[in-house]
């Protein structure tokens, strides 16, 4: 893993960083050689990420490299705008490995759903991603380098989920966004592409009751939830030039995806969070 440093060059930009699946993208790029600008709302969670890293193109781990934590809401424009001219000053050249992983949820059943819930979590998961992947689409064009932007999504954006349709409906928006991005910035050396989870392990989902996490276990093909690492495993690929004739891709990371219809578990609300 880390021996190939196929990301010895690289500067990588990494929102949603201060846990979970970000983290953990994080702590994968650092290995893979990488600069990490680690991005977070909660910026302290940020620097506890960057005390994880080791020295970029490092093979020892130890923690003396140049990466760097920043505090960012990335569904405001501004912060979003603010944050890359932050990256580029921080490192004097922009990301060229982009990763939006930054998301919520606030869950409700359609009939009970406030308007608010909606606002917010669209803002932050679909808004948020675009406004990221714009600027730095635009930081790399205008200085001529090439990039892989990758954006992360979920499975639920392809089957949906009781008591998600606004999450569901935002991951849904970040495939959408990513294919028409590949097209538009394909001819500038630049690749996009999703990366959509299911069952993955985090803080959060380790809150739920064991008796759901049994059932939607249960329902896995592979018999198990996925770990954050295996998504940063898929994540460090295609930042790399080993998927360099990748780009408009949506890669699930769901040892197949559950089975949600039919059955009576299925009336049981299943929540996949990063």
């Amino acid at each position: 893993m880390a021996s190939q440093l196929r990301l010895r060059s690289a500067l990588a930009l990494v929102t949603g960083a201060g846990s979970g699946i970000g983290r953990a993208i994080s702590v994968r790029l650092a290995a893979e050689g990488a600069a990490v600008a680690a991005c977070d709302l909660d910026g302290a969670a940020a620097q506890d990420t960057v005390r994880l890293l080791g020295s970029p193109g490092s093979e020892d781990g130890t923690p003396r490299g140049k990466h760097a934590a920043f505090q960012a809401d990335v569904s405001q424009g501004p912060a979003a705008r603010r944050l890359l001219e932050q990256v580029q000053a921080c490192f004097s050249r922009p990301p060229s490995v982009v990763v939006s992983c930054a998301g919520i949820t606030r869950d409700e059943f359609l009939l009970h759903m406030s308007e608010e819930d909606w606002d917010r979590v669209i803002a932050v998961n679909l808004k948020g991603t675009f406004l990221v992947t714009q600027a730095a689409a635009q930081a790399l064009v205008s200085s001529g380098v090439r990039g892989s932007i990758i954006n992360i999504s979920s499975i639920i954006g392809k089957v949906g989920n009781i008591g998600q349709t606004n999450y569901a409906s935002s991951k849904a928006g970040v495939i959408g966004l990513t294919q028409t991005a590949a097209r538009e910035l394909g001819r500038h050396g630049i690749r996009c592409n999703s990366v959509l989870p299911g069952f993955i392990a985090t803080p959060m989902t380790q809150k739920m009751p064991e008796k759901v996490k049994d059932k939607v276990t249960a329902m896995i093909p592979l018999g198990h939830m996925g770990d954050p690492e295996d998504v940063a495993d898929v994540v460090a690929f295609l930042a790399s030039e080993d998927s360099g004739y990748i780009t408009g891709a949506s890669v699930e990371v769901s040892g197949m995806r559950p089975s949600w219809g039919g059955g009576r578990e299925n009336r049981t609300q299943v929540v996949i969070r990063k």
